[in-house]
């Protein structure tokens, strides 16, 4: 599928590290299922994995 973003590259199945940051605080998820585009770089993820990472951090960081 064409990435929504740059609109040109075709995105493929991987896995990417996230770093979240919030005041002095940074939170690095890795190997988080995704997919990327291969034009561009950018990453992107299901609704169910953004969730649960938001989750996650604001667990660590409440």
């Amino acid at each position: 599928m064409k990435y929504p973003i740059c609109k040109h590259g075709d995105t493929r199945l991987g896995v990417v590290t996230i770093t979240l940051e919030r005041g002095d605080s940074t939170i690095v998820f890795r190997q988080v299922p995704g997919e990327m585009c291969e034009n561009c770089g950018e990453s992107f993820h299901s609704a169910d994995i953004t969730e649960a990472l938001l989750r996650q951090a604001e667990m660590v960081v409440a």
